[in-house]
């Protein structure tokens, strides 16, 4: 399943990237240090960070895509290089607890 297959899904819109990529899981989590060791490549990663280094994490951890939720407003300097750095970003008015639960029925749906 893409990432552009569930934004309408999780109410989300695009913000900067390719979201025509696969995903294959999901963490959900806005420490940082935790989700630099559990974020896998490929994985969609649902958090309310929106600053520089939510980012720099991405860039480590290789996600589809990471899911602002809560429409928190992403920082300009973190916008930049996400850009930069190739990372695709979504933002969901959603909790972070009902972005997860229709990814689950997404996924779920898709099998």
């Amino acid at each position: 399943m893409t990432v552009n297959e569930i934004c309408e899904r999780i109410e989300a819109s695009v913000i900067c990237g390719d979201a025509s990529k696969n995903f294959d899981g999901v963490y959900v989590g806005d420490l940082l240090s935790r989700a630099m060791s559990h974020v896998e490549g490929g994985n969609i990663w649902v958090t309310i960070m929106s600053n520089v280094n939510v980012v720099a994490v991405a860039t480590l951890t290789e996600p589809a895509a990471v899911v602002l939720a809560e429409e928190v407003d992403l920082q300009e300097d973190a916008l930049k290089s996400a850009m930069e750095n190739g990372i695709t970003l979504l933002s969901s008015p959603l909790s972070a607890y009902e972005i997860c639960v229709r990814l689950h029925n997404a996924v779920s749906e898709g099998e």
